[in-house]
């Protein structure tokens, strides 16, 4: 113990003390020291790499228009140009030991204890920044950055693992850096964007990107990978199971509509975790990738794990009425003209007198929008939104929402209720939420506080002592071995994870 550590004052530590089980933290974000990783992209790359990554990152965290930035502009300007307001002051300060351990990984080694943790997974602030670079840079950024990390942190492999980021752009690039991450560089979590921005053709064929830089970019879709994508990620998926790599995201929606206004950063804010990836997991979920790949595992980060649960009421709840069999109840055809006709002629002669109809043409009338909407009636697969997801049964929608997908919540989040509540639930299930501390970030002040903010749940009665074992210990276990069963070998979780015979709770791989 250091003269800076805060061990016998920690809350988290003393409540750790008094578990049976290791904590995982899934949610952990670290500072890269800029000097020391544009030394090493220089040398990885040359000089150009260090320029894309400075590009790539002041474009991550700023929104500009006319190249002058949010902060740059007057008030007359961001209502001209509709800019939206961009993050600040997004890291500690004031607790200058908190801001030095995020940086330094032997320091934050040595302050584990002190966060009650056993094993952190690390997701340091630039390893997506290369998503944002020129496409003929982007993979080498990438990989430099990966390499950094993996080589920074690799002698605190039995506590800390970063994650590898890997660009979307095409499922190619994708297969290539997950292979490199995992066979070169040692790397056992993926972090990719929950989605990729992608130019409308229609309206990029008239308006070229290169001649309307405005145009362009609004004129833009977000493409999630599984539901109507412009490629077959397919590969992509086969490949992290193959590796048996779990997949990560931490994507949000500022930006989106409701969340673009120009003055409020909170407005922008809250929620938008959960609203991306949201986005990001139905995609999946509809695109059939989960069922495809049902031991693909998937994390969906900072964004709570109620959204989880009501997503998978709603697929339930809507599957009854939308299924094929459901869908029936509305179509046009099993209306009854005769017996419709009868119902009008008791019921509402005076229409009838009024406006004399024959059966077919009274049928249509009351059917309006309903049966001449649209010029023909779909056909085949595009009469059911379940097709491609392969749902026969709720619990098809179980196998392939709740069993694919994990949920990280925050240590405070109260919304986590939601997530347990096998009372509300289909079939009594509770939602995979994972303890994901966000140490690093604004909302956690001191990274002693994340673990015992959770115990005051179950102190409170927001959350059972069994569910608290769930969120911090045995959903991360089940997320990562499912994955990959040998994911904890030669870490300090592997000799305190109980057996499946002393912890029948236990879900091993």
């Amino acid at each position: 113990m250091t003269e800076y550590s805060r061990l016998k004052t920690s809350r988290s530590a003393a409540i750790k003390a008094n578990l049976d089980y290791p904590i995982i933290d899934t949610d952990v974000h670290t500072n890269d020291f800029t000097p020391a990783l544009e030394d090493y992209i220089a040398k990885y790359g040359g000089s150009k790499l260090v320029d894309e990554l400075r590009k790539a990152e002041a474009s991550r965290l700023n929104s500009k228009s006319n190249g002058k930035d949010w902060y740059q502009q007057t008030p007359q300007e961001r209502q001209y140009n509709r800019t939206i307001r961009s993050p600040w002051w997004a890291r500690v300060t004031r607790n200058t030991l908190d801001l030095a351990t995020y940086t330094l990984p032997e320091l934050f080694y040595e302050r584990q204890a002190e966060q009650g943790s056993d094993y952190s997974v690390l997701f340091p602030n630039n390893v997506l920044a290369p998503a944002g670079a020129s496409k003929e840079n982007r993979q080498a950024l990438q990989r430099a950055v990966n390499h950094y990390h993996a080589d920074l942190y690799r002698k605190y492999s039995d506590r800390l693992t970063p994650v590898a980021g890997i660009p979307m752009g095409n499922p190619q690039e994708a297969v290539e850096e997950l292979e490199f991450a995992v066979k070169t560089l040692g790397l056992k979590v993926a972090n990719i964007p929950g989605g990729v921005k992608r130019p409308i053709k229609a309206i990029a064929d008239k308006y070229p990107a290169d001649q309307y830089p405005e145009i362009a970019k609004y004129a833009s879709y977000i493409d999630f990978y599984g539901l109507d994508s412009e490629y077959d990620y397919d590969p992509f998926w086969a490949k992290a199971v193959e590796l048996g790599v779990p997949i990560t995201t931490h994507y949000g929606s500022q930006g989106w509509t409701g969340r673009s206004s120009i003055s409020n950063y909170m407005n922008n804010h809250i929620g938008h975790f959960a609203d991306g990836s949201q986005a990001f997991a139905k995609a999946l979920f509809f695109g059939g990738v989960t069922k495809r790949f049902p031991l693909l595992r998937v994390a969906m980060l900072e964004g709570g794990a109620d959204w989880g649960a009501h997503v998978y009421i709603h697929l339930v709840d809507r599957f009854s009425k939308r299924s094929l069999k459901g869908l029936q109840n509305y179509n046009p055809d099993n209306a009854n003209s005769d017996e419709l006709f009868v119902l009008f002629e008791r019921f509402g002669s005076e229409f009838l007198q009024e406006h004399p109809l024959s059966k077919e043409e009274l049928k249509k009338s009351v059917l309006g929008s309903s049966f001449n909407r649209h010029s023909r009636s779909p056909v085949g697969s595009e009469l059911e939104d379940f097709a491609a997801a392969g749902i026969e049964t709720i619990e098809d929608i179980r196998d392939r929402w709740v069993n694919s997908f994990f949920f990280g919540s925050e240590s405070d989040d109260r919304t986590i209720a939601a997530a347990f509540n096998d009372k509300a639930n289909p079939l009594g299930v509770k939602i995979n939420a994972i303890y994901s501390s966000d140490v690093g970030h604004w909302d956690v002040p001191d990274l002693t506080d994340p673990l015992a903010e959770s115990w005051d749940l179950v102190q409170e009665g927001v959350i059972s002592e069994a569910d608290f074992k769930a969120y911090v210990f045995n959903n991360p276990y089940k997320f990562y071995t499912q994955a990959n069963p040998d994911f904890f070998k030669g870490t300090a979780v592997e000799s305190k994870v109980p057996t499946p015979q002393e912890d029948k709770n236990l879900v091993v791989a």
